[in-house]
């Protein structure tokens, strides 16, 4: 009974102190994994932890970061659309590639000379925990700095799409050859084949689900299903067993479960669920992940933190020098590959700053890398640490980016209004957008349009008339903005 109590004790903590810093970062201009990561370490051993009793996590705790792993995973997995890949172009697909590619190869190479000591394949897991771009914080802060309609957003979006599928592809040929029992070239060819046979199953049902759909007899089977369940939400109950089935398959070719649901989340698109209910399963999920499931996730990761680790003057300089290099690879690449594709300098610095943000995916990775032990406490920590300073980085340098060029300066006031000097208003991001059923991470599964690579996007127009008469502390709403009335009944 009293394990029971300190249980409902301690989660209750976690989830409202996690929600308050999350709502206080956004306020401040930040992304809520900022607030909630540093909670956790307010919270943990490097601050409080010894003294209220959350020096580390019991096994309920962990038990709810597992899953809270497999349902990040899978909402990173269903903020893909296959289709958009398919029809995304050469030049946005080598940029993806490049953005993971050349930050890995030269995080690797830090690692090896400032950890000479470290084997082989976890400076490996390292230098890819730290190598990849935030898709979730991406989409978020496209929405914030309202990008998500613009040539400039979608291609951002796409590469960081093609960087996230890559980046867990290499994770899971990695962990095959971690805990596999050969060594060598053997190893990363039983590997390789372990991955090729999981997307390969992958890929087919996607396939499969692709022709099937051009049926009448598909769509017909959809509606009979779905009218057969007559069990409340027993459609979200199905799709619980699949993610999990996919996450059980991953995990027997030894790839872990995060692989698994990750693709499973691929998988589930309007075509292959329906309209209708795949914008039930989206809505679902992201109401029970972001508001329950990643709060506590990265309270969590706060709490396995342990930055007392890091207080010698040695530990400091290689922490700074680790930053420097996943800050400056992943800028100087997205800079380099923006400008090659003839955007101006200013959106090319932006976008440098932009794919440098860090969050969910790769420390679910961090954290399963902890748990199976290839990841030390130290190690853990450090790609914590890197990637709650790039995150609070990467939309200040965008910002600033855009506001030293007159003509990005102006766009950018056009777009997010509020962002403006002297309008008597917080700096915090507060764009306007629409939305079709009441989360902008769901409209971005919506919007984003997989061309859009090359030229530069005109200037946004000028605030209508009914914009500008929109009251100053929130965005107009979009019938507002249309110079039309809403519905019978509402203003």
């Amino acid at each position: 009974m009293a394990s029971t109590t300190q249980f409902i004790i301690d989660l209750s903590l976690l989830l409202a102190s996690a929600v308050v810093a999350g709502e206080v970062a956004n306020r401040l201009g930040q992304a809520a994994l900022v607030g909630q990561l540093l909670v956790g370490v307010l919270l943990g051993p490097t601050l409080l932890g010894p003294y209220i009793g959350l020096s580390s996590l019991g096994p309920e705790l962990v038990a709810i970061q597992t899953l809270g792993t497999v349902f990040i995973l899978f909402l990173a997995g269903l903020d893909i659309v296959p289709e958009q890949i398919y029809r995304m172009g050469a030049p946005n697909a080598i940029m993806g590639v490049l953005i993971f590619a050349v930050p890995f190869a030269g995080m690797a190479t830090a690692i090896h000379f400032l950890y000479p000591g470290t084997p082989f394949v976890s400076a490996l897991f390292l230098a890819l925990t730290l190598s990849i771009t935030a898709l979730p914080v991406m989409g978020i802060m496209l929405i914030e700095f309202g990008l998500t309609k613009s040539a400039l957003g979608r291609l951002v979006m796409n590469c960081a799409l093609v960087n996230e599928l890559v980046a867990v592809s290499v994770f899971a040929v990695l962990l095959q050859v971690q805990t596999g029992s050969s060594n060598g070239f053997t190893a990363i060819l039983i590997a390789s084949i372990s991955v090729g046979l999981f997307i390969a199953a992958m890929l087919a049902i996607h396939m499969g689900l692709r022709t099937l759909r051009e049926t009448n007899w598909w769509a017909g089977t959809q509606e009979r299903i779905q009218a057969g369940l007559r069990t409340r939400e027993s459609g979200f109950a199905v799709l619980m067993v699949i993610v999990l089935g996919a996450s059980l398959f991953s995990q027997y070719l030894g790839l872990t479960f995060v692989v698994g649901a990750f693709y499973a989340g691929l998988l589930v698109t309007r075509e292959s669920a329906g309209l209708k209910a795949h914008r039930s399963i989206s809505l679902v999920f992201d109401t029970v992940t972001w508001g329950f499931f990643i709060p506590l996730f990265f309270a969590f990761v706060g709490i396995e933190m342990n930055l007392r680790l890091l207080a010698s003057p040695l530990n400091v300089l290689l922490l700074v020098l680790l930053l420097a290099t996943a800050l400056l690879t992943k800028v100087v690449t997205g800079y380099g590959m923006a400008r090659a594709l003839k955007w101006s300098e200013p959106n090319a610095l932006a976008v440098g700053y932009l794919v440098s943000s860090r969050g969910a995916v790769e420390l679910a990775m961090a954290v399963t890398l902890l748990t199976l032990h290839v990841f030390t406490v130290v190690q853990f920590t450090i790609v914590a640490a890197v990637g709650l300073v790039t995150t609070i980085l990467s939309p200040i340098g965008a910002l600033r980016a855009w506001e030293a060029d007159p003509s990005t300066r102006e766009e950018l006031y056009t777009r997010v209004p509020s962002l403006r000097p002297g309008r008597g208003r917080t700096r915090a991001i507060t764009p306007e957008f629409d939305y079709t059923i009441g989360d902008p991470r769901f409209a971005m599964r919506t919007w984003l349009d997989p061309d859009g690579n090359g030229a530069e996007s005109p200037p946004a127009p000028a605030p209508s008339e009914s914009a500008k008469a929109a009251p100053s502390g929130r965005p107009p709403l979009p019938a507002q903005r249309a110079g039309k009335r809403g519905p019978p009944g509402k203003p």
